[in-house]
């Protein structure tokens, strides 16, 4: 533990929405000359505790001081002024300005008539390259800013940070779009900013990361604080042990016993060394008719970006994909559609149904689309459709006609099942299906998942619930920030994911 006092503190912070609380008593201290890791599963409320740090929300409760005096910033600027800076998971510059514009924009340097008359584009320019040279970085200022790729304009978005006598300097998930060679550039941007004194709060998903730049660690869960570690004596077990809020222990439930497939067939679908720069490092994978291979990792581990690259949303960069032992590429989901995948996203609100029409219209969307402008589906068939998936699939609603916003979670989660079971794929990849519906709704989505394995379709089941992929996959790919770390047979426990999750050489 530091001897120098911090230089930002947190005390009982609270935070409430109409009467439900989402931070409880969150403590954080911040030191001069540390990396501060903040780390939580989705939902721990890290993002709500940056919100209140920086003036985006006010706190229900408890104290913050900066440098020993009590602060309370009303708004980014504000608190900005006081010397707290945040970088962003996305970069929220302005592309079409300058370098140098950017990181001076609303508080240009000026000149003339007692400096207010006009911009001083000299000293803007002069110093914007000074800024930069503090963080090692030596380009054209004068150039627009999207002319440079992602980790420099998240460099400038650091520099423009230090261009306010930054006391805190906030990343949150900086390193999301970078590939290893940049991250490490970033990490030796951080250590030098750490050496000249700066406190850093450090927010991310990558357990490697942590351990690679962090002094400090403290963990959130369920908006409550857990405690605060000095990294080196929080191993990366314990780490997850606190994020989860159980220890590891030796032996967890094994799963049921799944449905048989022919584990000599070949691959229905293979990747081989399949990725792309700076989302998903060269993964290898297998899937069978019949087989249930679940997809395990924390949040950040590259899940969904298998799935995208797979479907043809993403387009890799490296690496061959096969379907029935022939080289394929998708240059879009189209193609992935008439071999035969289907891919049930992530984000249902946004991604999957279009919340106005009726659930008739969204369970005939991809069918339609396989068809084509020259066979339209009539009213009949779509209807006929539709009513076999809802007595089938156990959808409750009122009608067809209803318009699909209108049900719960877990019935448009069945309905956007019913989409793609329309098309009648060979192989479907479920990216968090039991997300956001209840207990009953998540045993029926699984219940109907392993049925449709029975019948002989491949299914990708991707999930942070660790207990789900368990319990319904014959073989368990794990990944760890965005890579491949290996593979569980059928009859794995939670721990044994978690431990291989946790393990620095595997």
């Amino acid at each position: 533990m530091s001897t120098t006092a911090p230089v930002l503190e947190l005390s009982g912070i609270h935070k409430e929405f109409a009467g439900i609380s989402v931070l409880r008593d969150v403590q954080l201290k911040l030191y001069p000359g540390e990396i501060h890791a903040l780390m939580g599963q989705n939902g721990a409320g890290k993002s709500t505790l940056i919100k209140v740090l920086t003036g985006v929300l006010a706190s229900s409760g408890g104290e913050m001081r900066l440098a020993g005096e009590t602060i309370r910033p009303g708004s980014p600027l504000e608190a900005q002024q006081l010397g707290i800076s945040t970088v962003y998971q996305e970069v929220n510059l302005c592309p079409n300005l300058s370098v140098a514009e950017n990181v001076f924009a609303g508080r240009y340097p000026r000149c003339g008539m007692a400096q207010g008359w006009r911009i001083d584009w000299a000293a803007v320019n002069r110093e914007a390259q000074q800024l930069l040279a503090r963080i090692g970085l030596d380009i054209d200022v004068t150039r627009l800013l999207s002319s440079y790729p992602v980790a420099v304009q998240q460099l400038v978005a650091i520099a423009r940070a230090l261009g306010v006598s930054a006391k805190v300097l906030i990343l949150d998930e900086p390193t999301s779009s970078l590939d290893d060679d940049e991250v490490n550039k970033l990490f030796d941007v951080l250590r030098r900013l750490r050496d000249e004194g700066l406190a850093i709060l450090f927010v991310t998903h990558f357990l490697n990361q942590v351990y690679a730049v962090s002094n400090r660690i403290t963990v959130l869960r369920n908006g409550g604080w857990v405690g605060e570690w000095r990294a080196a004596d929080l191993g990366p077990q314990a780490l997850i042990a606190a994020m989860l809020g159980r220890e590891l222990a030796a032996q967890s439930a094994r799963p049921t016993a799944l449905p048989a497939f022919d584990e000599s067939a070949t691959a229905l679908l293979q990747a081989e060394g399949l990725g792309q720069a700076g989302q998903l490092q060269a993964t290898d994978l297998r899937v069978r008719a019949g087989e249930v291979v679940g997809v395990a990792g924390l949040l950040g581990a590259g899940r969904t970006e298998l799935a995208r690259l797979l479907f043809g949303l993403e387009t890799p960069d490296r690496g061959v994909l096969k379907i029935d032992g022939r080289s394929v590429t998708f240059s879009s989901p189209a193609d992935a559609i008439r071999e035969g995948l289907a891919l049930c996203p992530e984000e249902r609100k946004t991604d999957g149904i279009v919340a106005e029409l009726s659930l008739r219209e969204n369970i005939a969307l991809a069918l339609q689309a396989r068809l084509g402008v020259r066979r339209f589906l009539s009213l009949a068939e779509q209807t006929a459709l539709a009513e076999r998936f809802v007595t089938s699939l156990g959808i409750k609603t009122a009608s067809v006609e209803t318009p699909i916003g209108l049900l719960s979670g877990g019935n448009q989660q069945k309905a956007m099942i019913a989409r793609w079971l329309a098309t009648e794929p060979r192989l479907l990849i479920l990216d968090e299906p039991t997300r956001g519906v209840d207990v009953a709704a998540k045993q029926e989505i699984m219940e109907q998942m392993l049925q449709l394995a029975k019948a002989g379709m491949a299914v990708i089941f991707i999930s942070s619930e660790m207990s789900e992929v368990v319990r319904v996959a014959h073989r368990i790919v794990v990944l760890r920030d965005r890579r491949k770390v290996g593979e569980l047979p059928g009859g794995s426990t939670e721990d044994e994911v978690y431990e291989m999750i946790a393990a620095e050489h595997v």
